[in-house]
């Protein structure tokens, strides 16, 4: 079956005028740029999934080989993409938070190597068309990061933000 215009990749809040509830999302979207409520509830939902299949592969015997296996790939992924360190296990995934999920978005990670001066100018710098990832332009900032690709983040060689005397980039130069 195809997915339809209409599909929905997030839940929404149950209760919808929840004051501490809506103050701590407004937080959130400030503090990593997010464009709307969307955003946050579709890596809300993320997290969701990745609670949900942590308690289904804790409730399965680990005497079986098959599902071993399906543990190994689950914590590898998410090692993978840094929501998890290398000590960690599937007890933990059940401890993570949001905002460990939304620290691996690429806008968020390019903001932190400085590649834009606030949030929303790196998303900005994303959404232009203006940032790679292992040479390949990303412009979905909301593009999850795998640690290997951390270091691979930069300026599309033919933007003219590549030149570190660009005026946007004034305030590396500091």
């Amino acid at each position: 079956m195809a997915l339809g215009s209409n599909t929905k990749f997030y839940e929404t809040p149950n209760h919808p005028y929840q004051g501490e509830r809506i103050d701590e999302e407004a937080g959130l979207l400030d503090r990593y740029g997010l464009k709307n409520k969307e955003e946050l509830w579709r890596t809300q939902s993320t997290l969701r999934s990745f609670r949900r299949e942590a308690r289904s592969l804790l409730g399965q015997t680990e005497a079986d080989e098959a599902s071993q296996r399906a543990r190994d790939q689950f914590l590898a992924r998410l090692r993978r993409i840094g929501v998890l360190g290398d000590d960690d296990g599937l007890g933990d995934v059940l401890a993570l938070d949001v905002t460990d999920v939304l620290e691996r978005r690429l806008q968020t990670v390019a903001y932190r190597q400085g590649l834009g001066n606030t949030a929303d100018q790196a998303r900005q710098f994303i959404v232009h068309g203006h940032v790679t990832v292992r040479g390949a332009r990303v412009t979905r900032p909301g593009y999850t990061v795998e640690v290997a690709e951390e270091d691979h983040i930069d300026f599309d060689e033919n933007s003219p933000l590549a030149d570190d005397l660009h005026p946007e980039r004034a305030g590396e130069q500091e």
